[in-house]
């Protein structure tokens, strides 16, 4: 994160810099420490600095750096901005002998903000913003976890019941998951009847299951045979073993969702109102892009996400071309969510009608489906951005007949 330290001066359009009097501090982060380059806006190097991460540091991180710039700074305020990876990277590119190290790191970051400081977004957004971000990458984290113990039990399902898929709808069911932990083997099943294993799934399925699909279970086991192995007992275990941790994490997921549903409200945006936008989506939407105020218009949004086209020219001659520049992620946000709202549903009707009418009428034109499906995505860039702005609901449109 680099820091712009100096004079400003404030007018009505914004904030015009004194860039002769400004001081350009780059501060290259990591865990433990930051080094951090100071130039004045001839480029000259006036010193380098390594501070530890804590906050108790950062006063005397200041200090060092007004004796480095003597007058630059006295009675001046200080401007946080963000650089971007992509453009250190492209500095660091631009020299003749490439190479990296904290330091140089540093100085490309103080030389972009030089250059670019009426460009560069503010680094002062807000704390909900950051918190919500950091619920989605722990719920990512989970959901990884989730899949992992979801793949292993199938693993170990396989060596002891060969028709275990047919037992429950879902493998992670409340049902499901009691029945994988008291019988992870066919010889802890021997012994039950379908009246007592009924009663025991029914407990922890709130009365879901039925004496019938004991009594099927029971059938199925039978049908498949059993085959006694070696080492039964800690196969037995690491089953048993598998579905608390399985258990364990989809309620730490729950929770992080619940805690969501808490924060997203506090922002003021009504995304899940918008067809297509669950709770997860809108969780994922407010992390990428934050602050809504930091994009002046949906063009920037689009452009930031990589939705928006890209000119290539030469010689005056040139065409638009698919962007795989901006938020990767945030850009696979916009496909998954064009995607769901142009599906056609089992009974053949349009989920979203207004944006399937879209997409069939940009492919009547000639566009590829994958081309009409980008443009449906930078129309829920325009959606997603209005209602961001003004902090409203979503208003489906309604086509009226003549």
């Amino acid at each position: 994160m680099p820091a712009g330290l100096g004079r400003t001066h404030t007018k009505e359009r914004g904030t015009i810099y004194d860039k002769r009097n400004t001081a350009y501090v780059g501060i290259d982060m990591h865990k433990e420490t930051h080094t951090a380059v100071v130039i004045d806006c001839w480029m000259n190097d006036l010193g380098h600095i390594t501070f530890e991460n804590r906050p108790n540091a950062f006063d005397s991180f200041v200090l060092k750096v007004k004796a480095m710039c003597g007058k630059l700074l006295v009675g001046h305020k200080y401007t946080v901005k963000t650089v971007n990876p992509a453009y250190t990277h492209a500095v660091r590119l631009s020299a003749p002998t490439v190479h990296k190290n904290d330091d140089y790191d540093a100085y490309c970051i103080a030389r972009i903000l030089r250059d670019m400081l009426d460009k560069l977004p503010d680094a002062d957004q807000p704390d909900i913003f950051w918190t919500i971000r950091q619920f989605v990458k722990r719920r990512d984290s989970l959901s990884k976890r989730y899949s992992i113990l979801q793949n292993q039990l199938h693993a170990q399902l396989t060596s002891s019941y060969s028709s275990y898929r047919k037992f429950f709808s879902e493998l992670d069911g409340k049902a499901a998951l009691t029945f994988w932990e008291s019988y992870p083997s066919p010889s802890k099943l021997w012994a039950e009847t379908a009246e007592s294993l009924a009663a025991k799934l029914r407990e922890a399925s709130r009365n879901a299951c039925s004496t019938r699909k004991a009594e099927q279970i029971l059938e199925l086991v039978k049908q498949d045979g059993h085959l006694s192995r070696d080492f039964q007992t800690e196969r037995d275990f690491i089953t048993s073993n598998i579905v608390k941790e399985l258990r364990h994490t989809g309620e730490q997921r729950d929770a992080v969702d619940d805690e969501l549903r808490k924060l997203l409200p506090l922002t003021g945006y009504q995304l899940e109102t918008m067809p297509g936008i669950n709770l997860i989506t809108a969780a994922r939407l407010t992390s990428e892009i934050g602050d809504i105020n930091r994009f002046p218009k949906a063009d920037k949004l689009a452009r930031f996400s990589g939705v928006a086209p890209v000119w290539f020219s030469t010689a005056g001659k040139g065409k638009e071309q698919r962007s795989r520049q901006g938020n990767r992620e945030l850009h696979g946000i916009f496909y998954f969510l064009a995607v769901q709202l142009v599906v056609i549903s089992k009974g053949g009707k349009a989920r979203h009608p207004v944006f399937r009418d879209y997409f069939d009428r940009k492919v009547q034109e000639g566009k590829t489906k994958p081309q009409a499906l980008v443009c449906v995505m930078r129309r829920a860039v325009n959606v997603i951005y209005g209602m961001m702005k003004n902090k409203t609901a979503y208003v489906p449109y309604e086509k009226h007949e003549d």
